[in-house]
């Protein structure tokens, strides 16, 4: 998804290139760096990288809706990346939601 993101940031107006769509780009490498991150930690301390990612990537789908309504990313455009950071996101919660239950209290030590 970065990617199509990075020739679609290159073509960007510049009054956008250089104030939001830096930030956004700066949040897609967040997003990658905190998956990235949790992929290589042990399962109970994953959570709080993919709540990182999960935050980040909602911040980054209201920055590209900023984006389409100014008109410097076009529908096409907006509705590709939008799709695909929803995908991301769907997964992300996934993943967090099966680390969570894995790690509740009641399955790591048992009922006493």
């Amino acid at each position: 998804m970065y990617l199509l993101w990075y020739g679609y940031y290159q073509i960007l107006p510049k009054t956008h290139r250089y104030t939001l769509g830096q930030k956004a780009d700066r949040l897609f490498m967040e997003v990658i760096e905190s998956v990235s991150v949790a992929s290589f930690l042990k399962k109970e301390e994953k959570v709080p990288y993919i709540k990182l990612a999960i935050r980040k990537s909602d911040v980054l789908k209201i920055f590209l809706n900023i984006l389409w309504e100014t008109k410097s990313l076009d529908t096409t455009k907006y509705i590709e990346l939008s799709a695909k950071l929803n995908a991301i996101g769907r997964d992300l919660g996934g993943w967090q939601g099966s680390l969570t239950k894995k790690n509740s209290p009641g399955e790591t030590q048992g009922e006493k």
